[in-house]
């Protein structure tokens, strides 16, 4: 099965667009067409022709940029989407698929059938299509790419023989010296002596040639499925009491973990389902603060919402899946290795289970200068903690949106008024000056340099003042602990 506009019809199939339509792709300093709906062809646009020509050709050309990833993804939906007609299905190449159908044409009536069946789905689904249906894979190739489509049982010479030697898989350097040589078509090169090609061309060409025309095996390699992290225990008699159920969630976790582990997998959220006798279901979903594997840490995060459910007349099934996976390799423990990450990793989970794992946050070091701008706030159960935290200065512990003062006039003024409060200075340290940053715009830094100070006055009181020299004033930002 050959998409000949898999990446375009991919984006249409979501925006649908009558006329012309072109998907780019940067190559070789230029914008260059990638991949064309029938109307952009009809222009007489082409791959690999510059933007820039060919919207001179064709200027009401709609475009947008192409996404090899959403394309690669889109093609392995496709491939799951043909195991319906066989449990072999491979990968060929960027923008098609190989089907080895041995054994299952006739469940769908026979190979005409199941072919005819195949274009009538993708065209309802709005993807162009070529099938070519041959003996061996090379044959199916062929006929997909340059020929009619299929190719009578027994017989692939006859079906490939008028076809271009560019049919065998060749590539392009390997296909042009061919034609210079007057072999253009496969039956030429079928009747040319083999020996003095292989000497010329390598192994490579007679190879092709072979897998074509059955002289030589070739298999199709299905892609394995990805691995399913989900197990189930069903009871023989209902279960209710909550020690029954956190059993059963144990055995289950077991086995789960036991898979991760093979895979070097971890766990980032779980949902447990269970199904009570009245098919009535509830689920506990567990979100961790770290990818986990180790059943022994996750069974008591979920005794507050096992706790929650109401198990009715009795529950008979249990479920546990792992409906989010990250990668967790193995890591090499030592004599110094502590603990003290994981434990924090569990209290963030555990409290997590009751007010939200993004509503624990921590602080985290920005490269500025800035007091506004020199930390970040993220959530604690996404990011890892960055450090040593060290200010080129010291930093108040409580920073807040300047406040302005009224002082006596003196530098740093040694009376003066804050939050109703009365303040006389008792020690000043400083000045600090910070200049603003000129390629960011921040509006509470136009007015230019601060001048920045310590202040510890004689009613307990530890400030952090400025003073702007643009424009005279006095101004309180933070507070010491």
């Amino acid at each position: 099965m050959w998409f000949a506009r898999l990446a375009s019809d991919r984006v249409l199939r979501a925006r649908p667009c009558d006329g012309p339509f072109a998907l780019t792709l940067k190559r070789a300093n230029a914008d260059r067409l990638y991949c064309l709906n029938r109307a952009a062809e009809a222009q007489n646009l082409s791959r690999g022709m510059t933007f820039a020509d060919a919207r001179a050709f064709c200027p009401d050309l709609l475009s947008q940029p192409a996404n090899l990833t959403e394309d690669r993804r889109f093609l392995h939906v496709l491939r799951r989407w043909a195991t319906r007609y066989c449990p072999w299905v491979g990968l060929e190449g960027d923008d098609g698929l190989v089907l080895d159908i041995t054994g299952a044409a006739h469940l769908f009536g026979g190979e005409s059938a199941m072919v005819a069946d195949m274009y009538q789905r993708l065209k309802r689904a709005g993807i162009t299509t070529r099938i070519g249906l041959g003996d061996t894979r090379g044959a199916a190739w062929a006929l997909a790419h340059f020929g009619a489509g299929e190719a009578a049982p027994g017989q692939p010479l006859a079906a490939l023989g008028r076809l271009p030697v560019a049919a065998l898989r060749l590539d392009d350097k390997t296909t042009t010296a061919l034609q210079r040589l007057g072999l253009r078509r496969i039956i030429d090169l079928e009747k040319a002596a083999r020996a003095p090609l292989a000497r010329r061309f390598g192994p490579d060409l007679m190879m092709r040639l072979d897998q074509a025309l059955g002289r030589q095996p070739e298999q199709v390699t299905p892609l394995a499925e990805p691995p399913h992290y989900g197990v189930r225990m069903s009871l023989p008699e209902p279960i209710g009491l909550f020690d029954d159920v956190m059993a059963g969630t144990s055995r289950l976790l077991e086995q789960l973990c036991t898979k991760l582990k093979t895979n070097e997998a971890g766990a980032r959220v779980l949902e447990l389902t269970l199904r009570r006798v009245d098919q009535e279901a509830q689920t506990v979903e567990l979100r961790l603060a770290r990818p986990l594997r180790d059943a022994q840490r996750i069974l008591p995060l979920f005794t507050r919402g096992v706790g929650e459910v109401e198990s009715g007349y009795g529950i008979d099934q249990l479920r546990l899946e792992a409906t989010q996976i990250e990668p967790l390799p193995v890591r090499q423990l030592s004599h110094v290795s502590s603990g003290r990450a994981d434990q924090l990793d569990d209290l963030i989970s555990r409290i997590g289970t009751r007010i939200g794992l993004d509503n624990i946050q921590r602080f985290l070091p920005a490269d500025s200068h800035i007091p506004e701008r020199s930390f970040l706030i993220a959530a604690a159960a996404y990011s890892e903690p960055e450090g040593p935290w060290i200010p080129p200065r010291p930093r108040p512990q409580r920073l807040f949106a300047p406040e302005p003062i009224a002082g006596d006039g003196s530098r740093p003024p040694k009376h003066f008024r804050w939050r109703r409060m009365p303040l006389t200075v008792a020690r000043a340290t400083g000045p600090e000056r910070i200049a603003p940053e000129w390629w960011l715009s921040d509006d509470n830094w136009r007015s230019g340099l601060r001048d920045y100070w310590r202040i510890e006055t004689q009613q307990g009181r530890r400030l952090w003042l400025f003073y702007t020299p643009q424009s005279p004033g006095w101004f309180v930002q933070g507070e010491f602990i």
